[in-house]
């Protein structure tokens, strides 16, 4: 199979969806690997590595597009991109449809396979090639939150740790997966006070269980969020349903809830944002204000830590990978249900529930393309 690696060209996404071990592998196996010119070099692997394991350099995107059979990406295709994919080409990546109607369709005509990374899923319920952005993403989410409670970026002026004879903010974290777990951990080991709120109550004892002494656990209902919002000086949204667009938990009129130059992070906002009045940002613009409250809400996070980032992300995306160029995307979905669960798109029909519920457009089930 030939799979091309194309430079990601989402504002300040610095990852890279495969390293040279991958290249090495595949190449060996028969495959052939075509990487764009310095796809790598902000995650700190140059041309030279993917040469020497075997990799082809292609200068243009448009080379890699028109020549691939597998697309391996790690964000969602930009708009330049979806005009250059092409039918049945497979396209491998985070998608996040539900988060944007426009993509989805836009995706729809291309009559390409899109296989989603965040619906990959195993039986016990796992998203394994999400886990890792969610483990990088929930402790970025507490560090860059706690940059913004600064007063120089408009926040209360706060310090998340407080310091003696001074209390330390008070973080409240809605939703204790991965995001959630991974957030509390920073912020109970700063000293900050943590409330993590979940619909679980065998994960709210689990949670209990593991952390600190400051970090409290709270069945997440609208009647606690109210309650907990005045108190809270860092709200982190960390709610997550697989493929579909997060549920909004906090409107606009509980903002007048919250003390002035509080700060929301928004993990979900990929999925569309927990938070109503939250949207997607930008690294170069991560921050705005909404009646007194700053929003951090950008969509790639991860991508401002690309070596950590692509070194995880890789790490468990190359076996999906190689077991689709080994023996196409049919046999391997019929061998690895975990994998078909990925399939979203194809043949311009939605096939994943969670998607075609946000938009309202017809389902297919993914099992009628791998017979």
């Amino acid at each position: 199979m030939i799979i091309g690696v194309p430079t990601e060209i989402k504002n300040n996404e610095n990852r890279v969806s495969m390293l040279p071990f991958g290249v090495e592998d595949l190449v060996r196996n028969g495959n052939h690997v075509l990487v764009q010119e310095s796809a790598g070099s902000r995650s700190g692997i140059q041309d030279e590595e993917y040469i020497k394991a075997g990799a082809e350099i292609v200068k243009s995107a448009k080379d890699i597009f028109n020549r691939s059979e597998m697309i391996v990406k790690v964000k969602e295709p930009q708009p330049v991109e979806l005009k250059m994919i092409k039918n049945n080409q497979i396209i491998f990546t985070y998608l996040h449809f539900a988060a944007d109607k426009k993509l989805t369709m836009g995706f729809i005509q291309t009559k390409a396979i899109g296989i989603a990374y965040e619906t990959v899923q195993l039986e016990n319920g796992q998203l394994p090639l999400l886990i890792p952005m969610s483990e990088v993403a929930g402790r970025m989410a507490i560090q860059n939150g706690a940059k913004a409670l600064e007063a120089n970026m408009g926040g209360r002026g706060l310090l998340l740790s407080g310091v003696p004879g001074v209390s330390p903010a008070t973080v409240t974290i809605i939703g204790g997966g991965v995001v959630g777990l991974n957030a509390a951990k920073v912020a109970s080991g700063l000293g900050a006070k943590v409330n993590i709120l979940d619909v679980n109550p065998t994960r709210l004892k689990y949670l209990d269980d593991i952390m600190p002494e400051n970090v409290f656990t709270i069945y997440s209902n609208r009647h606690n969020i109210i309650d907990l919002l005045p108190k809270t000086d860092l709200l982190i949204g960390a709610v997550l349903i697989p493929g579909s667009k997060a549920p909004n938990l906090v409107n606009k009129k509980m903002l007048a809830l919250m003390k002035k130059g509080s700060v929301i992070v928004d993990v979900a906002i990929d999925q569309g944002g927990c938070v109503e009045t939250c949207k997607p940002t930008t690294h170069e613009k991560p921050i705005y204000e909404v009646d007194g409250i700053i929003h951090y809400c950008v969509a790639n996070m991860p991508g401002a830590v690309p070596y950590t980032s692509t070194t995880a992300l890789t790490n468990v995306t190359f076996p999906y990978i190689k077991q689709i160029a080994q023996i196409g995307y049919k046999a391997a979905m019929r061998e690895n249900s975990s994998l078909l669960s990925g399939l979203n798109s194809i043949d311009g029909n939605i096939t994943h529930k969670g998607v075609a519920e946000a938009f309202g457009i017809k389902y297919i089930s993914p099992d009628k393309y791998i017979k």
